[in-house]
């Protein structure tokens, strides 16, 4: 498992038990128990592997069985995993486990709805930077369970031109003439626009990608029409009732905040059998 989940788990170890569990430790020492992941609704899994990552760092002795690991659809009632060995520990483990499983599945299974809309068009559901502060990897890693594409992880990864940068920097064509002398070349630069007469102006630089912020569909076909070499990234507003619409317009992304900001848990226990 990656270095920054142990982190982010660790460190949910340590919040959650910053001394002891005076409820478990004072109840159990070396007994044992079994029992089972259940998933309580419908939905795309993920987490499951963080899931059992949690007990790895709190107990080596504990054993899961996956039965339906990330990136499945399961229906309520399922059974997602079993997982036997000290009691103490399952129990310690319980929480952070759930919520983060049923956090990431909610996320998946919310991508996974977008993705169903695009039906046989081209358009790809991107995630954006709009997630939990720290735990970026997580959700991003639950878009692509659900179907979805990561776009950049951060600052760092890609070119990213947006309105500020435009305006700071005097116009579109400047903006893209001053990163592309500074960059390596094998680096995509996008930029936001808003406007056809913007789209224009993007269309006639060295960028690769160009984003059409807050557009209306109609807009946005006369940008596809009007396209050469671009790439076009749909952006702003995309609600699920939106997304076939947007599909049709031919551009090639969709770019959705909403994937991991505005995604419903999946409701998922579990409950021992002994």
């Amino acid at each position: 498992m990656n270095e920054r989940i142990d982190k982010i788990i660790i460190d949910a170890i340590n919040e959650d038990i910053p001394t002891i569990d005076i409820t478990t430790d004072n109840l159990f020492s070396n007994e044992s128990s079994e029992g089972i992941f259940i998933a309580k609704e419908k939905g795309i899994l993920s987490g499951v592997n963080v899931m059992k990552r949690v007990f790895e760092l709190l107990d080596k002795t504990i054993n899961i069985k996956i039965l339906n690991g990330d990136s499945i659809l399961v229906e309520k009632g399922d059974i997602i995993a079993i997982i036997s060995g000290r009691t103490a520990a399952i129990l310690k483990g319980e929480r952070i486990a759930l919520n983060i499983m049923q956090r990431m599945s909610g996320i998946a299974t919310l991508t996974s709805l977008y993705v169903k809309e695009t039906g046989e068009y081209k358009a790809k559901i991107l995630d954006t930077r709009k997630t939990t502060p720290n735990l970026r990897i997580l959700e991003k890693m639950a878009v692509v369970h659900g179907g979805g594409i990561n776009h950049r992880f951060c600052l760092s990864d890609q070119v990213m031109i947006k309105d500020n940068h435009i305006k700071s920097a005097g116009s579109i064509s400047s903006a893209v003439s001053i990163i592309k002398s500074k960059i390596d070349q094998n680096i995509k630069i996008e930029v936001e626009i808003e406007t056809f007469d913007q789209f224009l102006e993007a269309l006639d630089t060295n960028c690769d990608i160009i984003m059409l912020d807050n557009m209306s569909n109609e807009l946005m076909k006369k940008c596809v029409l009007a396209n050469s070499d671009k790439l076009l990234e749909a952006s702003g507003n995309m609600v699920l009732d939106r997304i076939k619409g947007v599909a049709e317009t031919g551009v090639d992304f969709i770019s959705v905040g909403a994937l991991t900001h505005s995604y419903k848990s999946m409701d998922i226990s579990l409950k021992f059998n002994r």
